[in-house]
C-alpha cells in the first residue's frame, strides 16, 4: 500500500470514529411511506424523537424507533463513561433511499394482468452531538472531581 492511500485509509478511519449511524437494510416499507415518518424526527433531540415514535400510529414508526436504538448503542460503544444526557444527541440525518422492488403479477378482467411492484427502501440515521468531544470530556472530568470532594 502506497503512503498516501495509507494516509487516506488513516483520515477516514479517524473520521469514522466520530461519526455515529445505524443502517437498515432492505426494509419491506416504501421509501414513500418511510420518508414521513423520517421527516418528523430529523433535527430533534434523540430523546424527543423516541418520544414521537412511540406515539406515532405508523408501521414505519417502529423500525425506526428500534435504528434509533441501534444508533444510541453504536455511540454509547464508542463513548464509554459519557452519559448521553451530557453530550445532547440529536438526528442530524436521516437519509431513506429505495431498495429492490419485487414484482408481482395481479390478475385483471378479461385475461390481462396487472404489474404490482412491492417497493422496499434502506434507511441511513446519524447522530450528532451539539457539544463538541473535548468539551464532553471535560464536563465528565470536572463531574468526577465534584464527587471525589
Amino acid at each position: 500500500m502506497g503512503a498516501r492511500k495509507r494516509n487516506r485509509a488513516e483520515q477516514l478511519r479517524d473520521a469514522k470514529k466520530t461519526q455515529y449511524f445505524a443502517k437498515l437494510n432492505n426494509c419491506p416499507t416504501s421509501p414513500r411511506k418511510m420518508r414521513l415518518v423520517a421527516g418528523l424526527i430529523q433535527g430533534t433531540d434523540v430523546e424527543q424523537a423516541l418520544n414521537i415514535l412511540n406515539h406515532t400510529s405508523k408501521e414505519a414508526a417502529g423500525r425506526m424507533h428500534k435504528l434509533l436504538l441501534s444508533a444510541i448503542a453504536n455511540w454509547q460503544a464508542k463513548n464509554e463513561g459519557t452519559r448521553i444526557e451530557d453530550a445532547q444527541l440529536f438526528v442530524k440525518e436521516v437519509a431513506v433511499d429505495s431498495a429492490r422492488m419485487l414484482k408481482r403479477i395481479q390478475t385483471a378482467p378479461q385475461g390481462r394482468a396487472h404489474r404490482i411492484r412491492k417497493r422496499s427502501n434502506h434507511v441511513t440515521l446519524e447522530l450528532g452531538s451539539r457539544i463538541e468531544p473535548v468539551e464532553i470530556e471535560q464536563a465528565v472530568e470536572q463531574e468526577e472531581l465534584q464527587e471525589n470532594k
